[in-house]
């Protein structure tokens, strides 16, 4: 590349030169305060570092449903919000919540012999309220009165537990879309 000087000389400059050039506006760019990153979990104000899961109130006949819910929130939330897990008493939030119903409906049947209904397929129904808590400011970050998931289970071959596990797995990812949705 040739280049005219205003004083009329003429210059030539090499590759290595502009490559040179160009490495020192980006590492001054840089150094200027252009920094960007992405922190999973960023949507929390930055003081939100860790999360306590409480076990949720169970309104239900079945009390296995404290624990297994309980246990999947605490695998799966964190992570999924970029946060660490911690004591209700040092985390900067803490996930509470009540399981409001749990349900079994057929959803799929047909006409069987002799004008009985035979079941195909059954769904587990499980209704949840759920409210995330900034515990320094003390105000709720996201909350749902009624979180409604459904899993499912074909009855000839697969157990009510099947359903379950598909009911809880919806219902921690819709409380982690939930608090993604503020974001």
């Amino acid at each position: 590349m040739t280049a005219i000087c205003s004083g009329g000389g003429v210059f030539r400059r090499s590759r290595g030169r502009r490559a040179l050039g160009a490495l020192l506006l980006a590492a001054v760019t840089a150094a200027s305060g252009c920094n960007y990153s992405f922190r999973a979990g960023s949507g929390f104000p930055d003081y939100i570092r860790t999360v306590a899961v409480l076990p949720f109130d169970n309104e239900t006949s079945r009390f296995e449903l404290t624990q297994e819910v309980h246990e999947a929130l605490l695998r799966q939330l964190p992570r999924s919000l970029g946060l660490n897990q911690a004591g209700e008493e040092v985390a900067d939030a803490v996930v509470s919540g009540v399981i409001r119903t749990y349900d079994l409906t057929s959803p799929l049947y047909r006409q069987g012999q002799q004008e009985q209904v035979e079941v195909l397929q059954r769904e587990v129904v499980l209704v949840v309220s759920v409210e995330i808590l900034d515990q320094q400011e003390n105000i709720i970050l996201w909350e749902s009165s009624q979180i409604r998931v459904q899993g499912q289970y074909l009855e000839a071959g697969e157990s009510e537990e099947v359903g379950r596990v598909e009911a809880i797995e919806l219902l921690v990812q819709e409380i982690v879309d939930g608090a993604q949705s503020n974001w």
